[in-house]
């Protein structure tokens, strides 16, 4: 059986991984989602729509939280090490 996994990583625990990634994505999703909605849209609930002015505010926090989820990525798989 190891001739044919070269990694020697089995069924198991690639299902482990994809199911920890997806628990992380559906959970970053959540948090994103929770924020930009707290942060960019009004609590009375005056219209059935967003208005413009939501619609932006949502557009520019998820490309923010996006942009940050990106670069705390790239310091944890450098090693922690704040870029120069």
């Amino acid at each position: 059986m190891a001739a044919n996994n070269p990694t020697g990583i089995d069924k198991e625990q690639v299902f482990g991984m994809a199911e920890t990634e997806m628990e992380y994505r559906v959970e970053l999703f959540n948090r994103l989602a929770q924020t930009c909605f707290n942060k960019c849209v009004d609590k009375r609930y005056k219209e059935t729509e967003l208005n413009m002015g939501e619609n932006s505010c949502i557009d520019r926090c998820v490309s923010k939280y996006w942009q940050v989820n990106s670069m705390i990525g790239q310091l944890l798989s450098a090693g922690g090490r704040p870029p120069m």
